[in-house]
């Protein structure tokens, strides 16, 4: 098998290449926004769906049902990519975007766990399986879709747009919520409008089939089936073509476990981080985050063209190194710009808790198990933000800067009273619990730093679709490149929101789950920097 050049075959006009792009691409912002505005409204979505007395448990619980839609995405790379490769890259993300539009506005439509009961997060369940089932059809589609229609000297830079799409859906979401928030009352929004966006997903759906049923179908696909070259079972022709493991290892690990942990801390554990732990006030978070990844989205299109030129390879390895270097420093930094009297309160009064069976277990109250009364207090100074070292000790204890701070019996059964005394009683000595409105200086280095997450994210993403569409053979493409993707996208990133919960969870520190995101980029540059093909990008060969 050589390249994807045909004899014979008829290329796309600029037309329609300009054409495919926006149709792609505008599916792709539609798509990716009913997916992520279940994580924009996580704290309303757990309110609804998830209530719980225990803050750490409910948002965890959230992520859990966030984790199960990216969960089965790779059960919906292998359907939707045995599809692709069997009839045709068209219809099959036409059928995607239908089953996500459909699953989306079913969110919006479901009643509160106030009103069903269990009913509601087993329903919310079901529609995030049928979410994650559609996306992993989609993004393969997509991108695959326009790097069979691009030339390959632009291939970079045309899926670069697919790219920054993503990204696009995220901002959607954002923009969306922020308009709601406008024009729908507070108390009301949290009542009822924040289904508003779910339910808005009809509308999307609509423009997206109307502007993707313009389309042609991919001419190398028209091409392979007019020859009769397509692969009768791409699922399993994708795991005996030669090379092929080797290639689906390093785009599940070199390219996809790096770029899609790095893209979720961006936005994701940013969103999380200042909305949370740093208590930033809730609508300036989503303007910031608004602000920073509408700018970011061209940082995409930058990478993608710049790889056209000095390959694929280079971008994502130099992004890898650098979020190695500066994860840590750009979570810092936004701590002290944010709530810089929590930074210096935590520093100057450290906070020791001592006591017997010292340890949290977030889970407790979902399995019916008894919270030690030490496990209660960790809990609730890790909701707070509040850092913490814990000691092994008989009776339970609390001191700031090593002087005892008094314990109310009533705290050790009230998880309300629990926090109004925690938070007052280290309120008095420095701590800042209060919503907060950093002055403008302070919010332009928030959006500069997340500016830097976005062109971390940038460098391992914005190449990332014409790399994996150039080292598959056009035959079984949808399928090889899809199931590595959403395996790493599936697993490692949207677990990522999770896992780093339940590492902040259980180590007090809200900057510990980094260290997932750290680990999973360590060990994807080293893949990477031994798979990756160097020099300037190439069709697919079979000695790639």
């Amino acid at each position: 098998m050589g390249d994807d050049a045909t004899v014979g075959q008829r290329q796309p006009t600029d037309k329609e290449i300009r054409l495919v792009i926006a149709a792609s691409s505008a599916g792709t912002i539609f798509e990716w926004y009913d997916f992520f505005i279940y994580g924009t409204l996580a704290g309303l979505i757990g309110a609804a769906f998830f209530p719980s007395d225990n803050e750490t448990l409910q948002i965890l619980l959230v992520w859990a049902g966030f984790a199960v839609g990216f969960g089965f995405r790779p059960l919906g790379a292998i359907l939707f990519g045995f599809l692709g490769d069997r009839l045709g890259r068209k219809y099959t993300f036409l059928v995607t975007v239908t089953l996500m539009g459909i699953a989306t506005a079913g969110v919006g439509m479901i009643p509160s766990a106030a009103s069903i009961g269990i009913a509601a997060p087993i329903i919310v369940i079901g529609f995030r399986i049928l979410q994650g089932l559609a996306l992993g059809g989609e993004y393969g589609g997509a991108a695959i879709y326009v790097a069979e229609h691009a030339p390959p000297e632009k291939r970079g830079f045309y899926t670069s747009f697919i790219q920054a799409s993503v990204v696009g859906g995220f901002v959607l979401s954002i923009a969306v919520v922020l308009v709601c928030r406008m024009v729908i009352p507070e108390d009301d929004f949290a009542a009822w409008g924040w289904r508003v966006p779910f339910l808005l997903s009809i509308v999307l759906l609509g423009i997206s089939l109307w502007m993707r049923l313009k389309l042609n179908e991919s001419p190398v696909f028209q091409a392979m089936k007019a020859e009769g070259r397509t692969a009768a079972n791409p699922f399993t022709a994708s795991f005996t073509y030669p090379g092929n493991k080797k290639r689906i290892f390093v785009a599940l690990f070199g390219v996809t476990g790096a770029l899609t942990t790095i893209w979720y801390t961006a936005f994701f554990s940013g969103l999380s981080f200042l909305r949370g732990p740093m208590r930033m006030d809730e609508l300036l978070v989503e303007l910031v985050l608004f602000g920073a990844g509408l700018i970011a989205m061209s940082f995409y299109l930058v990478v993608g063209r710049w790889s056209d030129r000095v390959g694929r390879k280079r971008p994502i390895v130099i992004g890898c190194v650098l979020t190695l270097l500066l994860l840590f420093p750009i979570f810092w930094g936004m701590g002290k710009l944010v709530n810089p009297a929590l930074a210096e309160a935590a520093a100057q009064n450290p906070v020791v808790v001592s006591g017997p069976q010292c340890a949290t277990d977030p889970f407790a109250e979902l399995f019916d198990r008894e919270q030690s009364d030490c496990g209660k207090v960790l809990d609730t100074l890790t909701a707070s933000g509040v850092s913490y070292t814990v000691e092994n000790a008989r009776a339970l204890a609390i001191t700031v800067a090593g002087e005892p701070l008094a314990l109310a019996p009533q705290w050790l059964d009230d998880g309300t009273a629990r926090r109004d005394g925690l938070q007052a009683a280290l309120a008095e000595r420095g701590f800042d619990f209060t919503r907060q409105l950093p002055p403008l200086a302070n919010v332009i280095g928030i959006v500069a730093l997340l500016l830097g997450l976005g062109a971390l994210s940038a460098l391992t993403f914005g190449s990332a679709a014409a790399l994996l569409a150039e080292m598959f053979p056009p035959q079984i493409r949808y399928s090889s490149m899809s199931i590595p993707y959403h395996i790493g996208a599936g697993y490692l990133g949207g677990f990522l929101p999770l896992i780093s919960g339940i590492i902040v969870a259980r180590t007090g520190d809200v900057y510990a789950g980094l260290w997932y995101t750290w680990a999973v980029v360590a060990f994807g540059v080293i893949v990477a920097w031994w798979g990756i093909p160097g020099g300037p990008p190439r069709d697919f060969h079979d000695d790639a």
